[in-house]
């Protein structure tokens, strides 16, 4: 059975959670207990080698890390990819899109925001993070304009990952109100059948007010 290398507060390991709820594929699941150190394991590097999560392991012991490459691989021939090379070009466009422009903006400005550690950013790392996710959202806003998921081929992995941290914007001080394309969509994104709806808050967690050792 597949193993998923868990921590519940992450957004990136419920992008690899709600493919697996959407394809009620069974797992196991093992907590990394971020905070207390355990990504910085040794055991753990060989499984994930930025020590960071999600990360799978299959029944023959193969591993994989990286939210995005991880929903790919599950992905492959299911609804939730494209067929054809083209349309499968078109998710990792936005995949790629995720990691620069949003996870690592958005989601780095929510994830401080959160756990108390804005205050102790600096200001013009935190002014930049806050430009360029305001620019991702405008992007966004004008995509989603003129269809209902971010490609053609419909809802796939490519909403599941920017829906992660893109829907919890407001989390990260980012106002919705203007980008009404977005609003839209996260409420399509969230009528999904089996869509996972519960999030853990990193406050679950009595470590996450530490910094990552």
């Amino acid at each position: 059975m597949l193993t998923l290398f868990d921590y519940a507060p992450s957004e990136n390991a419920w992008k690899v959670r709600q493919l697996l709820q959407h394809l009620q594929r069974p797992y196991l699941t093992v907590t990394v207990n971020i905070f207390e150190g355990e990504g910085r394991s040794e055991a753990y590097q060989r499984i994930s080698p930025t020590g960071t999560v999600p990360a799978i392991q299959l029944d023959d012991g193969r591993t994989m890390a990286e939210s995005n490459a991880i929903l790919f691989y599950l992905a492959m021939d299911t609804p939730y990819l494209p067929h054809d090379a083209f349309g499968r070009a078109k998710v990792l466009q936005w995949l790629s899109f995720e990691q620069e422009r949003v996870e690592s903006v958005i989601g780095s400005l929510r994830y401080w925001t959160l756990t108390g550690k804005l205050e102790k950013r600096a200001l013009v790392l935190v002014e930049m993070k806050r430009s360029t996710g305001e620019r991702s959202l405008d992007i966004l806003n004008r995509e989603l304009a003129s269809r209902p998921f971010l490609t053609e081929h419909g809802y796939s992995i490519a909403d599941i990952s920017v829906f992660a941290y893109g829907s919890r914007a407001e989390e990260a001080g980012f106002s919705l109100q203007t980008y009404p394309h977005v609003r839209a969509w996260i409420e399509r994104v969230k009528s999904q059948p089996g869509h996972l709806a519960t999030m853990h808050p990193y406050s679950e967690d009595p470590h996450s007010a530490k910094e990552l050792p």
